[in-house]
């Protein structure tokens, strides 16, 4: 009768070890927690900004080529407003087309000699654009070059002036750093030349010529927002391990 009831106490004490190693916490570690890639960057979409920089004629456009001009500064401030659109082509390469339009306030007023100052009030560019990201993927050198037109007007002192709507050609470059992922900042020359004909004006006993040109250099610094409307959509979510 011993070994029978040495036997089923033994067994009654096993299942309640049992039962409680059950209710002990487990010590299984838990699954890994999956953390999604950080988007990789890209320069692509549409974006819009505001510069704002300064701008001087060439010295050979501040005064005409009868008589030198009594001004002498034909510096200015610049400043407006710019939209465009990037395409990232490759991790390294970047297109792009971008137009802007611009208040200016570069040039001279009136004249005291025989020849003619001139100021550009405003002015707007349609330009292409081509960079490379070499040194870091948020970092753009860019060339870019196009279209120029702007206000060109000839200040005569006290003979008057005139002023036309002239279009030409633009060039130049600049560097581009995303500092946030739609946030860019830009620091950008551009070499603007615009002319446009005018009505003859007659100085005794010279003549001024009827068309005329401005060769405008600028150097301001901008920042854009890039709205991503044109990127393709995210993939689905990666199943979680």
């Amino acid at each position: 009768m011993k070994k029978p009831a040495f036997g089923i106490a033994v067994a009654a004490c096993l299942s309640v070890l049992s039962a409680s190693a059950a209710d002990l916490p487990s010590r299984k570690e838990p699954p890994p927690v999956y953390y999604p890639p950080a988007p990789i960057f890209t320069w692509t979409g549409i974006y819009a900004g505001l510069n704002l920089g300064g701008g001087w004629l060439d010295r050979y456009d501040y005064g005409h080529w009868l008589a030198p001009s009594s001004a002498s500064n034909s510096g200015g401030v610049v400043g407006g407003a710019q939209i465009g659109y990037n395409y990232q082509l490759t991790p390294l390469f970047v297109v792009g087309l971008e137009t802007d339009f611009q208040g200016s306030s570069v040039g001279g007023g009136g004249n005291q000699g025989w020849g003619a100052t001139r100021s550009v009030d405003w002015f707007g560019t349609v330009r292409g654009r081509a960079g490379v990201s070499m040194l870091n993927a948020q970092l753009l050198l860019y060339g870019t070059g196009g279209f120029a037109y702007g206000d060109l007007r000839l200040n005569y002192g006290w003979l008057g002036s005139q002023a036309r709507t002239g279009t030409g050609w633009t060039a130049g470059g600049g560097l581009e750093y995303a500092f946030l992922p739609n946030w860019s900042a830009k620091v950008e020359y551009l070499y603007t030349n615009i002319g446009a004909n005018y009505d003859s004006i007659y100085v005794a006993p010279f003549i001024v010529e009827s068309q005329q040109r401005a060769h405008l250099n600028t150097v301001r610094a901008g920042v854009n927002y890039r709205f991503n409307w044109l990127l393709a959509p995210p993939g689905p979510p990666m199943a979680a391990y």
